[in-house]
C-alpha cells in the first residue's frame, strides 16, 4: 500500500543552506503516520510465520503491531502447565530481544522453545533491527519459524535409527551413544557385558523365526530384571545383548551382574508347546582411561566373549590375550603375501623302515622363512592358515612342491628311487577342496605314480564329516595313493571309522611314544594299538623316536616305521636326497 507524500514540502528553501525544512518533513510524516502503521500491518498479515515490531518505549518494551500468526503464539500453552504470561515473558524470550535492542547489532537468530520438552514447541528466532523514529526508541522485527513438527519428525527418526524394532530397546548404534556418554564422565566407572545367546540360530531353524522372535522377546525381559538401577541393556545383534554396567563397588559388580543374568535366563523359556532352555556366554570389558573409543571396548567385550565360548564362564577382557589375537591377524597377513609370493619351502624328515633301517620315505613338512621375523614356527602359522582358510592354498602348493621334489630326486639318481613322499591334509582342506582333483593335478605334473604318495590326515578331519571322509578317500586311492592316520589315539578314535574307511597307515603319536620305556601305561597302549593295527592289516609309524633302544623297542614290539631326532630332523632337500643315498647305500 503506497503512501503520498509532497515532495515540494521536503524541499530546501532559499536561504537554509540547501537544507530542508526537518519540521516540516516531521509534519508531513506524523499526519500520513496512519498510512503508515496500516501499511506496515498489511505487510505482516502477508506473512505465513509469526511476526511482530518490538520495540523499547517510554514504559518499558512493547510491541508496536503483529500478525494473526504472532497473536496465537502469543496464547499459553495450558492453563496447567503455564501461567498465563504472554509470549515475550516466556523462556527468557523478552530479555534476548532487549539484549539485542541494546547491543546495537544489525541482527540475530537463534532457537527458542516455548515451554517443556514434552508439550513445548520449538522455533527459529530471527531479530533485525528497524530505524528508529521520533516518536519510538530501539525497535525490531520479530519472526518466529514453528519448527515443533520437524524436530518432532528428527526425534522419531533418530528414535527409530538408535531402537531395536523387536524388543524397543537401543540397537548398536544407540549403545554406542550411551557408551559415549558415558565416558564423558569421569567420575563414574563401567563395564560393558556381552551376553550371546548358544544355540539360537538352531531354535530359528527348528521352530521358525516367528518363535525366535518371541524368544528374543522373553530374554529382553528377564534380562531387564536382572539388572541394577543405573544398568542399561541394549540389543546390539541377532542373538547378542549389551549391558553396560556401572560399578560402584569394583569390577566385582560386573561378575554380580552376569551372575543374575545366568540365573534369570536358567529357567526353561515356554514356546509354543515345547519348553527350551537357553544358556548364553558372557564377555565382559572394562572402561578405562585407556579405552575411551566406544566401538573399541565392544570389540574387547566381544573378544572376551569368543574366550567364554570356549571356556564356559564370564571371561573379562585381558590386554595380553587381545595383543596375540591381533598378532595373529597380522601373521595372517604376512602368511597370505607369503602364499602368494611363494616364499614357503619344504622340509623332509626321514621315515626308517625298523626292520632294516633303511630310509622308506620322507615327511614333507611346510617351512618359512620371513626376511624381518627369521624362522616362524609351524605351530604358530599352521592354525593361523587353518582359520583363515589360507590353509587351502598352502594345502595344495605343499601337494605340487612335495611331487616335484620326489621328480627331482629321480631325475638326479637315474631311475625311481624306493621312497615314498608323506605330504599331510588339513581337515579344512579336506572340506572345502577338490583334493583328488588337486593330487591328481600334482602327479600329473610331476610325473610320478600315485603309489610314492602318501596323505596324511587327522582323526578330527574324518569325524568332522564321516560321509564325506569316505568319499574322497575312495577317490584317493582310485589314484593308487595310500592313506595314514596321523597323531592316532590322541583324537575322538572310533573303530567304526577304522573298518569303514580305506586306511593304510596308522602314525602313533609322540606323546604314547616319548618316555615309553620309563612308563609301564604307554607300553601297553602302544602295544594295544599295534595289536589293532595288525588285526585290521594296517601299518604302523612311531613318531617321536629319539633313542636307539625305542626304535630297537618298537621294531621288537612289531612296529613298521620310525620317525623321530634319533635318526633325523627335517632337512632341505638337497640334505634330504644326500641322507637317503647315505643311508641306503
Amino acid at each position: 500500500m503506497g503512501v503520498a507524500v509532497n515532495r515540494n514540502r521536503l524541499k530546501p528553501s532559499e536561504g537554509d543552506g540547501g537544507k530542508p525544512p526537518l519540521a516540516a518533513a516531521r509534519l508531513t510524516i506524523d499526519e500520513h503516520l496512519p498510512a503508515f502503521v496500516e501499511a506496515r500491518q498489511h505487510y505482516l498479515d502477508a506473512l505465513p510465520i509469526g511476526a511482530a515490531v518490538i520495540g523499547i518505549g517510554p514504559q518499558g518494551r512493547f510491541v508496536e503491531c503483529s500478525n494473526a500468526v504472532f497473536k496465537q503464539l502469543n496464547e499459553p500453552l495450558s492453563a496447567r502447565s503455564r501461567r498465563a504470561d504472554s509470549l515475550l515473558d516466556r523462556n527468557g524470550l523478552g530479555e534476548r530481544i532487549v539484549e539485542f535492542l541494546i547491543s546495537g547489532d544489525a541482527h540475530s537468530d537463534f532457537e527458542w522453545q516455548d515451554g517443556d520438552a514434552i508439550a513445548g514447541r520449538h522455533f527459529s528466532v530471527r531479530l533485525a533491527r528497524l530505524a528508529e523514529t521520533h516518536i519510538s526508541g530501539a525497535r525490531c522485527m520479530l519472526t518466529l519459524l514453528d519448527r515443533t513438527a520437524e524436530l518432532q519428525t528428527a526425534q522419531n527418526l533418530r528414535r527409530e535409527m538408535l531402537s531395536d524394532s523387536l524388543t524397543g530397546l537401543p540397537n548398536r548404534a544407540g549403545f554406542a551413544e550411551l557408551l559415549e556418554q558415558t565416558s564423558t564422565d569421569p567420575e563414574q566407572h563401567f563395564a560393558v557385558l556381552i551376553v550371546d545367546l548358544v544355540r539360537f540360530s538352531r531354535i530359528n531353524e527348528c521352530i521358525g523365526p516367528m518363535a525366535g522372535d518371541e524368544l528374543i522377546i522373553t530374554v529382553a525381559r528377564r534380562l531387564v530384571h536382572a539388572l541394577r538401577a543405573g544398568d542399561r541393556l541394549a540389543r546390539i545383534g541377532g542373538d547378542e545383548f549389551g549391558v553396560l554396567v556401572r560399578l560402584v563397588e569394583g569390577p566385582g559388580d560386573a561378575l554380580h551382574v552376569a551372575k543374575r543374568v545366568q540365573e534369570v535366563l536358567s529357567a526353561p523359556f515356554r514356546l509354543t508347546d515345547l519348553e527350551i532352555k537357553v544358556e548364553c556366554s558372557i564377555g565382559c570389558a572394562l572402561m578405562n582411561d585407556g579405552v575411551a573409543d566406544s566401538e573399541k571396548l565392544v570389540r574387547h567385550a566381544q573378544f572376551a566373549l569368543k574366550r567364554a565360548k570356549e571356556t564356559g564362564k564370564t571371561e573379562i577382557y585381558q590386554p595380553t590375550a587381545f595383543n596375540m589375537a591381533r598378532k595373529r591377524f597380522s601373521l595372517e597377513t604376512e602368511l597370505r603375501r607369503a602364499v602368494e609370493g611363494n616364499r614357503l619351502h619344504l622340509a623332509f624328515q626321514p621315515l626308517i623302515d625298523l626292520s632294516n633301517d633303511r630310509v622308506a620315505g620322507f615327511e614333507a613338512l611346510a617351512r618359512w622363512q620371513d626376511d624381518e621375523h627369521g624362522e616362524i614356527s609351524p605351530t604358530d602359522f599352521i592354525p593361523v592358515a587353518e582359520e583363515s582358510g589360507l590353509i587351502v592354498p598352502l594345502g595344495r602348493w605343499a601337494l605340487e612342491a612335495a611331487a616335484h621334489t620326489l621328480a627331482e630326486w629321480d631325475v638326479r639318481a637315474g631311475r625311481p628311487l624306493p621312497v615314498k613322499i608323506s605330504v599331510n591334509l588339513s581337515a579344512i582342506q579336506l572340506a572345502r577342496d577338490d583334493v583328488a582333483s588337486v593330487v591328481s593335478t600334482a602327479l600329473d605334473g610331476a610325473g610320478i605314480a600315485g603309489s610314492r604318495f602318501t596323505l596324511e590326515l587327522t582323526e578330527s578331519a574324518v569325524i568332522a564329516d564321516p560321509e564325506r571322509a569316505v568319499r574322497v578317500l575312495d577317490a584317493l586311492k582310485e589314484l593308487d595313493t595310500s592313506i595314514a592316520v596321523d597323531d592316532f589315539g590322541t583324537g575322538y578314535s572310533s573303530l567304526a571309522y577304522l573298518q569303514r574307511l580305506p586306511l593304510d597307515i596308522l602314525k602313533i603319536d609322540r606323546s604314547f611314544i616319548t618316555g615309553m620305556l620309563e612308563d609301564k601305561n604307554k607300553v601297553a597302549i602302544v602295544r594295544a594299538i599295534l595289536s589293532l593295527a595288525d588285526a585290521l592289516g594296517l601299518k604302523t609309524t612311531a613318531e617321536g623316536v629319539e633313542s636307539i633302544e625305542l626304535s630297537r623297542t618298537l621294531a621288537a614290539l612289531g612296529c613298521a616305521m620310525g620317525q623321530g631326532f634319533h635318526y633325523s630332523g627335517p632337512l632341505d632337500s638337497d640334505a634330504a636326497y644326500s641322507y637317503l643315498l647315505a643311508r641306503n647305500a
